[in-house]
């Protein structure tokens, strides 16, 4: 065939699918409200829910064709607002497919975590993530930042979040596999605190880490969400809302080389937005916890190539080579390793609480990576999304997400400003006790109430 009959077929064939000019996409007015002001609008005139839904339902195949987040989906019943849940966690009615190729299951029931969910919330999609987990690249865009890698593993729950294909994204978060791409995203991601009892229907990786994690545009319409998913029930007795806060800066990420000035940077705009909002902070250390960053990346690796010898026999599928390099990683943790890394887990974890009490504080606050989020126009750094103790740049690879998950506490991640080039957010990262997820995310509402939320900053300067 000569080429210029190729090419005319594929011109073609591109204009008959509607795949050209997808790079201009016009949002519906309605998603670019606040979903407090969303709601206020239906409860006043319900009737505005059929009018949305056919607008969003004429925008929705130009957005996820861009974007590429969803991996199935169910018919919209004009809900007042989305849910979408990472490809490892059951809905009943909808295949999980674990980010795997060539497989998937449907669940009997849905994960437990969905369940009390108000009727104005609908389940509608299930969103992409990474192979089992612990893979490279979930194959979604960034809506917001295209030059940066969405991360993963829940990747997918921020990027249908981003995009506002989704309001609220459901994930789970292991060493920050919400946390890293709500930050690249520049969304709003909190990881639960450690609750093995709420991870029904979750598919697992390192039990002793594994938290359940939600994505938002912003710490209020998080705020505003909370009761909605019915995670009452889960929450636990929560620590009370304060009218000040005392803060924990931790020294840690000021003493060694890893830090980027950029986020160092942006930690002293957060120090100043707290003393602006009347909070009290002091510099506090955490030796024993710091130490254990590596710790937990060692768990997770040998965690899940344990588990690997029950899933090639059920999967029976070519796994990718990145996840091949991650499970390498956890076959050269030995067993006496294995079980000192699990006794540090419970001494933290026991003492984490008296560590509070002494100093203080109430939270602790750090950027949520040392560096700005990874750029897609520069190399791919490593062959595994699992650092091994042997790589180059070991301490900046195993990173600041670690803290919250090895001690098992809640955080939440919040971006705060963009980079010198205004082609990244850079994200903070607030950890607090065991419950305290109500005030993480008043403190992260206080500090969007005063900066504003990086979305509209980011328009704004277009």
């Amino acid at each position: 065939m000569h080429s210029s009959t190729s090419e005319q077929s594929i011109k073609t064939y591109l204009e008959n699918s509607n795949l050209e000019g997808n790079g201009s996409l016009t949002l519906p007015d309605f998603l670019k409200l606040p979903l407090r002001q969303r709601y206020e609008r239906l409860q006043q005139r319900p009737q505005l829910a059929n009018v949305w839904a056919e607008q969003y339902a004429q925008w929705l195949p130009s957005a996820d064709s861009k974007y590429r987040c969803i991996t199935s989906s169910v018919a919209d019943e004009m809900s007042w607002f989305r849910l979408g849940v990472k490809d490892t966690i059951d809905v009943h009615g909808m295949p999980t497919r674990l980010g795997l190729r060539s497989y998937r299951h449907y669940p009997r029931s849905s994960a437990s975590a969905l369940e009390g969910i108000h009727p104005h919330i609908k389940v509608q999609f299930k969103v992409a993530t990474t192979e089992l987990n612990i893979g490279f690249g979930a194959g979604c865009g960034n809506p917001l930042y295209p030059s940066i890698d969405p991360s993963g593993s829940s990747t997918g729950s921020a990027v249908s979040v981003a995009a506002h294909i989704c309001d609220v994204g459901l994930g789970s978060d292991v060493l920050g596999s919400v946390r890293w791409p709500a930050s690249h995203c520049g969304m709003v991601g909190l990881r639960m605190t450690h609750k093995p009892e709420n991870l029904g229907g979750v598919f697992p990786l390192s039990p002793a880490m594994d938290a359940l994690g939600w994505i938002t545009r912003t710490a209020d319409d998080l705020h505003f969400l909370l009761p909605m998913l019915g995670l009452e029930r889960i929450l636990g007795q929560q620590h009370s809302v304060k009218p000040h806060y005392r803060v924990g800066v931790l020294e840690h990420v000021y003493e060694t080389a890893i830090t980027s000035p950029e986020m160092l940077d942006m930690m002293a705009k957060v120090r100043y937005a707290l003393g602006e909002l009347g909070m009290s902070e002091v510099d506090v250390s955490m030796p024993k916890l710091w130490a254990c960053r590596g710790d937990a990346w060692q768990l997770c690796a040998r965690d899940a190539w344990l588990a690997s010898n029950v899933w090639q026999k059920v999967f029976n599928t070519e796994l990718h080579w990145s996840t091949r390099s991650a499970l390498e990683v956890g076959s050269n943790v030995s067993e006496a390793e294995y079980q000192q890394i699990n006794h540090a887990l419970l001494t933290i974890r026991k003492d984490i609480d008296a560590w509070f009490d002494e100093t203080g504080v109430d939270v602790v606050i750090l950027p949520t990576d040392p560096n700005r989020p990874f750029d897609l126009r520069h190399p791919q750094p490593g062959d595994s999304t699992i650092p091994s103790p042997s790589d180059q740049q070991y301490d900046q690879k195993v990173g600041f997400t670690p803290l919250a998950s090895f001690s098992g506490l809640p955080a939440i991640t919040q971006p705060i400003t963009l980079s010198a080039d205004g082609k990244a957010p850079l994200s903070l990262q607030i950890v607090g006790r065991r419950d305290s997820e109500r005030q993480l995310i008043d403190i992260a509402q206080r500090l969007e109430s005063l900066l504003g939320p990086l979305e509209s900053r980011l328009y704004n300067n277009k």
